[in-house]
């Protein structure tokens, strides 16, 4: 029989420790990467040699790819202990990418549905920062919603490997990456629920071309990017062909979950920011925070975050634990895309004109909360989505009437 103060201890010492690297990554967060977002935000050799820093440091601090495999040279965090690391280090852009944690969602996409060689030539590389991925699905003029209607197509060469012909964009990090993952119709046509693959495609192969960029309200890092008959190893389709959209569903339910987690963070920056200027910010009235209509939107903004959080991880709980999410993280990721939005745009009140300029990261946060709203499919896809299952789920409760 297991001990339960023996449990009690472990799980005390368990959180502790989580804690304690929580307060090491805001710290990293705050003191190394969020004065460096200027330079960043511009790109360039100079964000370059930036971001290099950045990950030096990161790593010598022992916060370098702390959710990542421990066996592939990562730190281990299983997910539930990272939602709290993922708030945290999402309070800016640059988080997740300075500290290894944005390569989460490609390795573990990878690492299971990956062939022999993909798992050996690439993973320990990626967590080491050596090489870069992203994740290319949507198409010019085609609905991000309706990924059947995916027109890209790779057909098979006779020595077994693979040609791929398409067009994608909003494909984040393109410019940069060595390799990305490219849904592609490899039987069938435009419509079919049959014959989507995924496959890993070297960015560096001939045909392969980043055609531009597709700035998000001027946030640059989204891209367009051809694929002219580009050649594929045989051993890099991912999974089976065909089993994309299984595949891509695992992918999105965890990826729309990291989201939601890192909004959070940057929804609190936002609250903290908003707290800070009503406490110290004096007119002819008086103190912004004795203003009832200032308290007004303190009020709204911390009651958004705070039942925002819970939906959010019990999300990344039903993940974690290998059960059906598709409800809770299409909850989780409406609720804290409006709620981004809303404390971003209730900081950006209580600022006023300053609020507006390049001072504070206002205007970011405000920019990433209205996007958040589209991107990882758009509001109305979730809400009808959940709205289906649940009312199947009630439908078939029903007693039958004779």
């Amino acid at each position: 029989m297991t001990d339960p103060g023996a449990a009690n201890t472990a799980q005390t010492q368990h959180d502790a420790h989580t804690a304690l690297l929580r307060d090491r990554v805001a710290r990293f967060v705050r003191d190394g990467v969020i004065p460096y977002e200027p330079v960043l935000d511009a790109g360039g050799s100079a964000a370059a040699a930036a971001m290099a820093e950045l990950r030096g440091r990161a790593l010598d601090e022992g916060l370098w790819a702390l959710p990542l495999p421990e066996e592939l040279g990562g730190g281990g965090v299983a997910l539930g202990a990272y939602a709290a690391l993922a708030e945290t280090e999402g309070a800016s852009d640059h988080g997740p990418a300075a500290l290894r944690y944005a390569a989460l969602l490609d390795l573990t996409m990878l690492a299971r549905h990956g062939g022999s060689r993909i798992r050996e030539e690439y993973l320990t590389r990626l967590v080491a920062g050596e090489i870069r991925t992203c994740y290319a699905m949507t198409e010019p003029g085609t609905p991000g919603t309706d990924p059947f209607r995916t027109a890209t197509r790779a057909e098979r060469r006779p020595d077994g490997g693979w040609t791929v012909t398409g067009r994608k964009w909003f494909t984040s990090g393109a410019a940069n990456a060595d390799l990305v993952t490219v849904l592609a119709r490899t039987s069938g046509s435009p419509g079919d629920r049959e014959g989507l693959s995924l496959l890993l495609v070297p960015t560096g192969s001939p045909g392969f071309r980043v055609v531009r960029e597709l700035p998000v309200f001027g946030a640059a890092g989204q891209y367009e990017v051809a694929l002219d008959r580009v050649p594929v190893p045989a051993d890099h389709l991912v999974g089976e062909p065909g089993q994309a959209p299984a595949i891509a569903g695992e992918r999105l339910q965890l990826g729309r979950t990291l989201r939601c987690l890192r909004w959070l963070g940057q929804a609190q920056r936002a609250f903290d920011l908003m707290c800070e200027r009503a406490a110290t910010r004096s007119g002819s009235r008086g103190p912004l925070a004795d203003h009832q209509l200032v308290q007004q939107h303190v009020f709204d903004a911390l009651l958004a975050l705070r039942t925002t959080r819970p939906l959010v991880h019990e999300a990344v709980a039903l993940i974690e634990a290998g059960q059906d999410a598709h409800v809770e993280v299409g909850l989780a990721k409406v609720a804290a895309a409006r709620m981004l939005q809303h404390v971003a745009d209730s900081a950006i009140q209580v600022h006023g004109a300053a609020g507006l300029g390049p001072d504070t990261p206002l205007p970011a946060l405000f920019r990433s909360g209205r996007a958040a709203r589209i991107l990882d499919g758009p509001d109305e896809l979730h809400i009808t989505s959940v709205a289906r299952r649940v009312l199947r789920g009630h439908g078939a409760r029903q007693p039958t009437r004779g």
